[in-house]
């Protein structure tokens, strides 16, 4: 089965993610269990956000510092498909 895109948990204050996963289904079923705090987000495979955003019309950069590494390595878009938990229930 090939996906072009793959969901990444993020647990409430995380430094990193905690888990991948190839189906909404199968992240939900563990945030359950575990009762977790976060974000589920859907992100694109072999592209970064940055450039799919910019690619999908979701962003153009409009300042110099839009187009630096440190803005690139950090940047995430509302566009990104996402769902928000608490306690292993989504809200």
């Amino acid at each position: 089965m090939k996906t072009d895109s793959i969901w990444i948990f993020h647990g409430i204050n995380g430094k990193f993610s905690s888990g991948v996963f190839t189906e909404v289904k199968l992240a939900e079923e563990w945030i359950f269990l575990h009762k977790l705090t976060g974000v589920l987000t859907e992100y694109p495979i072999d592209i970064g956000c940055y450039d799919w955003a910019i690619k999908n019309e979701l962003f153009q950069p409009k300042k110099d510092e839009h187009q630096s590494p440190e803005f690139i390595g950090k940047f995430t878009t509302a566009g990104q498909e996402h769902f928000h938990y608490e306690d292993g229930v989504r809200g």
